[in-house]
């Protein structure tokens, strides 16, 4: 009897600590079930606007040559002073604008003007002379066909008559060129532009060739790009350029208008002038604000391949694998991608650096490198829809679809 006794509490000792133990498994079950509720609502929503995401779709990208360099006006001349005096009446400054023929500044013409009139005088005395001579000339030309005196008197008058109308004619150059002295002291623009530098000052004495301003027509602008001799083999008149201004996200399309026929001693290297597009005329400001002197950098387009591609930045390289972050599902999904050929392409009116990836569905709805890293699974939403949707021009497209 006391043996079954102890069998019966010991059963039921099992019974009761069987029981606790299931209750706990199932507590622990119940927190892990709710704290993953918890988790899955307080998962952050990423919202995402249209400019935020980009379609892959099959582009035309400009494939070409790396090119470099500063912007360089076509047009552009340095005022210098052709006389020397004390510089008077300088007033245009950096940036303003000039139009050609326009007086920009005097130099003292006091010397000049009497230079002018000591020539002159000289002149009207060489006049004078001339007729001494000629009346001399007439005079014995009249004693010589009487008999009076020898044809040797006479060409000594002739001889003195073609060296006086000699000597005025020196003394009517000399007047020339003191007047053109007298001119050379107004300082006029040689065409219109904007002053870029003022180099001297209002009661400056300057002396001859000494430079006084400098004017740039940036209605005209090139780039001089530098080439290998390799590189030069495909050059082509007419060939289109995308380059980029330092410091802006501007682009500007520039065209080949020269090569130069000799390579650089040296160097080898073959140079190359590209004219830039731009709406500025010589008289009012570049509203693409292109400036001399600015350092531009990109591609010119030598050969076009059609592939699917995405932008450059879009593609992370964060992973072994290169990849990029793409909608799918109302959720960020990292896509590896294969790179292939890089080239430019115009993306909702800029010029982008593409690059022809394998991978990812055509249509597919791919974030910006601008956007930065997502963890893969977040939610995302469009600004202005409600969670979850796509852009208008991926919602009819099936994420799912295989990749070509």
């Amino acid at each position: 009897m006391k043996k079954q006794l102890k069998w019966g509490i010991a059963v039921l000792a099992l019974l009761v600590l069987g029981s606790a133990v299931v209750a706990a498994l199932l507590a622990r079950s119940n927190d892990r079930k709710a704290a993953s509720a918890a988790s899955a609502q307080a998962q952050p929503v990423v919202e995402l606007a249209l400019t935020d995401v980009v379609q892959a779709q099959s582009r035309e990208l400009g494939q070409g040559l790396a090119i470099s360099g500063a912007l360089k006006a076509v047009n552009s001349a340095f005022v210098k002073a052709r006389v020397a005096g004390e510089l008077q009446g300088l007033t245009v400054r950096e940036g303003d604008f000039v139009k050609a023929g326009q007086v920009l500044a005097r130099i003292d013409a006091t010397e000049y003007r009497a230079r002018v009139r000591q020539a002159q005088e000289q002149a009207d005395s060489a006049k004078a002379q001339i007729d001494i001579v000629q009346r001399q000339y007439d005079n014995n030309q009249a004693l010589v066909n009487q008999g009076f005196i020898s044809k040797t008197a006479l060409d000594t008058s002739l001889a003195n008559l073609n060296a006086g109308k000699a000597n005025h004619k020196a003394a009517l150059a000399a007047v020339e060129m003191a007047g053109k002295s007298l001119d050379d002291t107004v300082l006029r623009a040689p065409l219109s532009g904007q002053v870029s530098q003022r180099l001297a000052q209002t009661g400056e004495r300057v002396a001859v060739d000494t430079r006084v301003l400098e004017i740039v027509d940036l209605s005209k602008l090139e780039l001089e790009a530098s080439f290998s001799a390799a590189d030069a083999l495909g050059l082509r008149l007419g060939q289109s350029a995308a380059l980029q201004i330092e410091g802006s996200p501007q682009t500007v399309t520039a065209t080949v208008v020269r090569i130069n026929p000799s390579a650089q001693a040296g160097s080898r290297s073959v140079l190359a002038y590209l004219s830039i597009a731009n709406t500025a005329t010589p008289n009012s400001p570049a509203p693409s604000g292109l400036r001399q002197g600015l350092f531009v950098q990109g591609t010119l387009n030598t050969e076009r391949i059609s592939a699917l591609a995405v932008p450059l930045s879009a593609v992370r390289t964060d992973k072994p694998v290169p990849y990029v972050q793409v909608v799918q599902d109302k959720q960020v999904v990292h896509k590896p991608v294969e790179m292939g050929a890089r080239g430019t392409s115009t993306v909702g009116g800029a010029t982008e650096t593409m690059v022809a990836v394998k991978g990812i569905a055509e249509n597919a709805v791919v974030i910006q490198g601008a956007v930065g890293s997502l963890r893969e699974g977040t939610a995302v939403k469009f600004t202005g829809g409600p969670v979850g949707n796509g852009p208008p021009a991926a919602q009819a497209v099936s994420p799912t679809k295989p990749a070509p």
